[in-house]
């Protein structure tokens, strides 16, 4: 059984939590499974890699914490019309 996101949260905030996943592998990748001083000793990729994880990990909390709110807003602005045809 596969479950979408689509209809449960708009369009942006799966992008949000999709690029936060992305950033998080991408920066357990350079934390863990790439030797520290492969571009020499100037770049630290295990330090950009925590740097990577971090912003990951905040994205996936901002992006779940407001996702409700984003959700919620299009239900505030619903209009209210009454069916009442002119008189003849």
């Amino acid at each position: 059984m596969t479950v979408s996101v689509r209809g449960l949260y708009p369009p942006e905030v799966v992008m949000g939590v999709g690029v936060s996943i992305f950033f998080l592998t991408l920066g357990a990748i350079l934390r863990f499974a790439i030797e520290p001083d492969v571009f020499g000793s100037a770049v630290h990729m295990d330090r950009i890699g925590v740097i990577f994880m971090i912003v990951g990990g905040a994205g996936i909390v901002l992006s779940v914490v407001l996702a409700p709110r984003r959700g919620r807003t299009s239900e505030d602005r619903l209009m209210h019309r009454e069916n009442n045809p002119p008189e003849v």
